[in-house]
């Protein structure tokens, strides 16, 4: 099956096998034939299924290849960092024809937005605060849009925006097409497709994984200690086929930390996440798709949307909230036929969390086998070689920290834990290093020079 097959004009398939798009994903084969006879639609897909090009292809095919000066086709989406994922791919499938795509979205100065507007862009990809605020402003016009898409619409409900999105439906005329896309339909979401759809055609793909972890992705639990966690993902970091990897924290003050860290560790890692400038999060974004940094340290709410095919490790840094968040983030990896790596430290005090996401899921490791950066296990399972370091770079003397082998004093000794059948892990203590120069004249007392 390719694009052709499907219905779509010569140009469009030119464009995208430019990029190297030949063949059609499943939720494609499926929404752009109807798409295109201008039905309604419900599609029920994840997150880096290809529906954007399902709702994508049909509603530029369907302006034709020169249109009318103005807004015509209105995309919905939930976060900043989608609105510009998604222009991009529209963007790609235009470039054989004058159509022009808008992003529209908070954080960023109105004078460009409204430039591409007031130019003619005949597509515009959005968030609802900002689509809203324009069109009170009488900057942007949505009495003409023959198509709207809501994308992500779970989403939506997730991040409080349904009366928004209700409101730019009363913005746009009632003879347009609808389309419809969400990971999960609750009922405040069936209910809107009923309200503001003609009778929509419901399509899904069927996903075998749907409740649990994708098969193509291998999963390592790790009981770590917080002081040793640093080392530990240093390490991991220079394991065997290490691609791109997205590291997860829960809090905003703990990604920006933790990106600090690897840098300073040699690694080229970049943050993102709400404490951050637009600017700042779009050039994080833009360094990791292309690969000039490899390592995104985020956190859940920042990185929602966010679709890179070729994530090969994807690290929890810290447990989950939910088994929820768990398939979402682990998700990240394993894509487009690809397998994946994704590996979760728990912490002594989210043991209780981590009990609840394993009987969820059904992981079966209901406690994590306890690990340090110098465990064997680490590296013979993770593809670690060994004598690895978890530094690029040396640390400066000042910097230095004690290796921990073993745990702390006054830590509850609750016994090794590991998984049935495997063999006990022989632990050393590493030789403790030298005290730098700055240390040993400390100790004798005063300072010289």
């Amino acid at each position: 099956m390719t694009f052709k097959d499907l219905g779509i004009d010569q140009d469009i398939v030119d464009a995208l096998e430019a990029k190297g798009i030949t063949n059609p994903f499943p939720i494609q084969e499926q929404a752009i034939p109807l798409a295109l006879t201008g039905q309604d639609i419900i599609g029920q897909a994840k997150t880096g299924t290809g529906k954007t090009f399902g709702f994508g292809l049909p509603l530029i095919q369907s302006l034709g290849l020169d249109p009318a000066k103005g807004a015509q086709a209105l995309v919905v989406v939930p976060t900043r960092e989608l609105a510009i994922q998604v222009a991009e791919d529209l963007v790609t499938a235009t470039a054989n024809r004058s159509t022009t795509v808008a992003a529209i979205y908070g954080g960023k100065s109105y004078e460009g937005q409204v430039a591409e507007i007031e130019a003619g862009a005949q597509i515009i990809v959005g968030t609802p605060g900002r689509l809203i605020d324009l069109s009170k402003q009488k900057l942007l016009n949505l009495g003409n849009i023959r198509f709207m898409v809501l994308d992500e619409a779970d989403e939506m409900l997730d991040l409080g925006f349904l009366p928004d999105v209700e409101r730019l439906f009363a913005y746009t005329p009632e003879g347009r097409q609808t389309m419809l896309f969400s990971a999960t339909m609750p009922g405040t979401i069936v209910q809107l497709a009923r309200k503001y759809q003609n009778r929509p055609v419901h399509i899904r793909v069927n996903d075998p994984d749907e409740g649990h972890t994708k098969a193509d992705i291998k999963q390592f639990f790790y009981r770590a200690h917080a002081l040793d966690k640093d080392e530990c993902v240093g390490r991991i970091l220079q394991a065997e086929g290490r691609g791109k990897t997205i590291i997860f924290c829960r809090t905003k003050r703990q990604a920006g930390k933790v990106a600090d860290e690897l840098v300073e560790r040699g690694f080229k890692a970049t943050a993102l996440h709400g404490d951050m400038s637009q600017e700042a999060r779009e050039r994080s974004m833009i360094s990791f798709r292309t690969g000039k940094k490899d390592i995104l340290v985020a956190t859940e709410v920042a990185a929602r949307g966010i679709d890179v095919d070729d994530v090969t490790h994807v690290i929890n840094y810290t447990v989950p909230e939910d088994e929820k968040a768990y398939l979402h983030r682990t998700g990240r990896t394993g894509r487009a036929g690809r397998t994946g790596i994704a590996i979760t430290f728990v912490d002594w005090d989210d043991l209780n969390r981590w009990k609840h996401i394993n009987d969820a899921l059904e992981l079966g490791v209901p406690e994590p086998l306890e690990t340090y950066s110098s465990s064997e296990h680490l590296f013979t399972e993770l593809g670690i070689a060994k004598g690895t370091k978890g530094r690029l770079i040396p640390a400066k003397p000042e910097e230095r920290k004690p290796q921990l082998d073993r745990k702390p004093q006054g830590s509850r000794d609750r016994g090794p834990r590991r998984p049935q059948g495997d063999k006990p892990v022989a632990r050393t203590a590493a030789p403790r290093e030298a005290n730098s120069d700055r240390q040993r004249r400390r100790t004798r007392g005063g300072t010289q020079g």
